[in-house]
């Protein structure tokens, strides 16, 4: 059994910029209680020989006759569907085929017989109930063959001040705990990707002329809950979460020239650790995977050059001292080396080199190359942007222990600006594959499988997936 209080966001200022205002921050999991009665000792559910499982997630039964219990029936069944397929861990048996099969009459009381006609190895059956308070949800996995539960647990959520529960977030949570339980892989479906966007068309703030407007937004993995981060009316790009997910660094030029950054989303805090000057820049922020550092470019000594510091500011390191231009550094997932892209070969390729400076040793040898993003654990990759034909872009992805290179776009319009999810198993990326000129985001599969717009509104940019 699991317990949950949540707060609806509201938006706080912090100067001209916006910060989204959870009260208990990003979603965790809550401490664990008993489990409902009827849960037994862990099963796995497993499918035929060379079978992935085939889960079925009906909606849920309403045991209040309320409207809104009865809506999230529907949605709490719908949406943990969505997340579980997401992860393509289990074969997902198309809601539809449910139609000839009775509901379920209780979280007891299955049809078993009739979900096996349809091939069902797994089974979701879960109840939502209205209170005084907010919601109660309960789930059940059921093993269908046996009819025993394989996993139970259960949530309540607490309204705030007369506001809506967030029904969607019931749903991540269980997503997020049936892959843990079952196959032991970390969901993303309570994760956020950042972006920065010139959908709302707005007019430069200030004096400043030819500059395009970008706000940075989030939003959940899905694409779901589009939230503005800042409301300064000027080039806001490059968003990098922080590890603890409380926090967001990028590149913002409100001063005249670009620097860095940094919201506390939850607290209304707004923070430039490097400072700013009208004599350089210091831009495209990366948190290290500890959260004490910071990487960035900074062209304060005459040339593009990767510094790092630590995330108060202090202890302003260079680390790069080439003639040539060096940017976009992303961390190694132990955070003991840094890749970058440099044109010291000609044209911009990618390097790596020891988190404290010092020689870097070329990796890639493509026509044009930029926005690497390194892979957490247990992957040894990097994802990067590579020019496949003049003025057409895709992603690429480099096998560090072979030094082997596969593609994963192919052309369909051009795709840039790679990120890994959290447990590496998907990227997040712009492009225009989807028909125009206006970049939206999407997400694919690091297998180049299973690729997903999640943003429809102006040109989105630069995602960065929460960790």
């Amino acid at each position: 059994m699991l317990r949950r209080t949540l707060l609806v966001p509201a938006v706080l200022l912090a100067g001209s910029i916006a910060a989204v205002a959870w009260q208990q921050g990003p979603p965790q999991l809550p401490p664990p209680k008993p489990a409902p009665q009827g849960q037994e000792p862990l099963i796995t559910i497993m499918g035929g020989p060379g079978t992935v499982p085939h889960y079925a997630v009906p909606d849920f039964l309403p045991l209040t006759s309320d409207a809104e219990t009865a809506a999230a029936a529907k949605t709490l069944g719908r949406v943990l569907w969505d997340d579980l397929r997401f992860e393509r861990e289990f074969d997902m048996i198309p809601r539809d085929t449910y139609a000839t099969i009775p509901a379920a009459r209780s979280a007891t009381d299955v049809p078993f017989d009739r979900w096996k006609e349809i091939g069902a190895d797994g089974l979701v059956i879960g109840t939502v109930q209205k209170n005084a308070t907010g919601l109660h949800v309960e789930m059940r996995l059921y093993q269908v063959q046996s009819g025993r539960v394989a996993f139970a647990t259960q949530y309540d959520q607490t309204s705030d001040r007369g506001r809506a529960v967030n029904v969607r977030l019931f749903a991540h949570t269980m997503s997020d705990d049936v892959l843990q339980q079952q196959v032991g892989l970390r969901g993303v479906a309570r994760t956020r990707i950042a972006f920065d966007t010139d959908r709302l068309g707005e007019p430069v703030a200030g004096p400043v002329e030819k500059r395009q407007v970008k706000e940075i937004y989030i939003c959940d993995y899905d694409g779901e809950n589009q939230t503005r981060v800042t409301i300064n009316r000027n080039l806001n790009i490059s968003p990098n979460w922080a590890p603890d997910g409380r926090s967001i660094a990028y590149t913002s030029y409100v001063p005249g020239n670009a620097a860095i950054y940094v919201s506390f989303i939850y607290q209304g805090i707004l923070k430039t650790p490097a400072g700013t000057s009208p004599q350089f820049m210091n831009f495209l922020p990366v948190f290290s995977p500890d959260g004490s550092k910071i990487a960035f470019v900074s062209n304060r000594e005459g040339n593009n050059e990767i510094y790092v510091m630590n995330t108060d500011g202090t202890n302003v390191r260079r680390l790069t001292r080439n003639p040539a231009i060096d940017v976009t550094p992303t961390w190694s997932p132990n955070g003991q080396q840094i890749a970058f892209v440099s044109d010291r070969s000609g044209a911009p390729q990618i390097y790596v080199m020891s988190a404290e400076g010092g020689d870097a040793t070329q990796k890639t040898r493509e026509s044009y190359c930029d926005r690497p993003t390194w892979s957490p654990a247990p992957f040894n990759e990097i994802a990067f942007t590579s020019r496949t034909s003049p003025g057409v872009f895709d992603i690429k992805i480099l096998d560090l222990a072979s030094n082997q290179v596969r593609q994963i776009t192919f052309g369909q319009g051009t795709s840039e600006s790679p990120a890994y999810a959290p447990n590496g198993k998907h990227l997040a990326f712009a492009s225009t594959r989807g028909g125009g000129w206006r970049y939206q985001i999407w997400t694919i599969g690091r297998d180049g499988r299973d690729p997903r717009p999640i943003t429809k509104a102006g040109g989105n940019f630069m995602p960065n997936w929460s960790r």
